[in-house]
Order: C-alpha cells, then sequence, then structure tokens
C-alpha cells in the first residue's frame, strides 16, 4: 500500500499557473484593436455624435467601418506571436496621437488634411501640447496599450495562425472595399 501525501480533490487544477487564466485567441486582440481605432479615434465620428444629423452621421460611421476594416487587415498581417503586440501598440498610439492632434487643433476632416503631411497630424503645435486636453486626450485614447500588453494569446501552429493572418486581411478588405462601395 503506497502512502499518499496528499488528497485530489478535483479543484486542484483551479490554482495550477497555466490553468488559471484562458488565453485569448490572437484575432480577438487584432478585433478589438480595431474597434478602438475605427470608434474611439474616429474624430469625424465624434463631432458628428456632437452635431447630430443624419446627413453627417452616416459618413461617420461608414468611415469608421473603412477605419476598422483597414486596421483589421494591417493587424493581420502583421499578427505573429512576435509581432501582433508590438503593431497593436504602435497602432494604437499613431491613432490617439493623431485623433487628440486633430481635436485639439480643430483641423477640419477633408482633402487638405492629408495635404499637411504627418508631422502637422502627429506633431501637435506647442500651444495645443500646454493645454490639458492633449495630455487628457492621450491617455484616454491610449488606455487599450495596457489591455493589449496584459492579455496573455494564445499560441496556435504555424499553419493554424497562418489560416487566422489571411482570414482577417480579407475581412479586413471586405470592410474596406464595402464602405468605400457606400460613400462613393
Amino acid at each position: 500500500m503506497a502512502l499518499k501525501l496528499f488528497r485530489s480533490t478535483g479543484y486542484s487544477s483551479i490554482l495550477a499557473p497555466g490553468e488559471s487564466r484562458v488565453a485569448t485567441h490572437s484575432f480577438w486582440l487584432v478585433l478589438g484593436v480595431s474597434l478602438w481605432i475605427g470608434l474611439a479615434c474616429n474624430v469625424a465620428l465624434w463631432r458628428a455624435v456632437r452635431f447630430p444629423g443624419t446627413a453627417v452621421l452616416v459618413p461617420g460611421l461608414i468611415g469608421a467601418v473603412f477605419i476598422t476594416g483597414a486596421t483589421i487587415a494591417l493587424l493581420s498581417l502583421l499578427g505573429w506571436r512576435r509581432t501582433l503586440k508590438k503593431a497593436a501598440t504602435l497602432a494604437l498610439l499613431l491613432a490617439a496621437l493623431a485623433a487628440s492632434a486633430i481635436w485639439i487643433q480643430d483641423l477640419p476632416i477633408d482633402a487638405n488634411l492629408f495635404n499637411r503631411g504627418l508631422r502637422a497630424l502627429l506633431v501637435p503645435s506647442w500651444p495645443a501640447l500646454l493645454r490639458w486636453q492633449m495630455p487628457a486626450l492621450l491617455v484616454v485614447l491610449g488606455l487599450p496599450m495596457l489591455w493589449v500588453w496584459a492579455v496573455q494569446l494564445r499560441r496556435l501552429p504555424g499553419p493554424q495562425q497562418l489560416a487566422v493572418n489571411a482570414a482577417g486581411i480579407a475581412l479586413g478588405v471586405a470592410l474596406m472595399a464595402a464602405s468605400a462601395f457606400l460613400l462613393r
């Protein structure tokens, strides 16, 4: 007869290190970051909400679908284990910088916005940096970066990760094409 030092109750596996948290699928991270960038960092949509009207709200929502699709496609392209969190962090940072610069400087969202160049979007003027709204917007819009680094991602085999990435790219391109067709 063997000596048993510990009695197994069946609940012992709850506290095991690997089983205490269920790892998240990488596409959920891509989708969450893309929705945040498409909805929360979309200045045109928030201006449409601030000034209600169907004529302004519909293009803002279609633009949100386009931005979300573009972000899904980009993050799915970089959706590998070693690059996904870094790419998501960079996308969130750039979206937060651009949205807060457009909002604080009250820049119009039109074709001339991109003619100003990236420097005008990502580096706001000094008086805008000295106002309290700019750091507050950057903190609020950058909060999902904490979630990106805190989430534990499920490791998928290479061919399965490639299939997930290809499906994400296809979904992103389809959303972009549908929203571009609707904006026409």
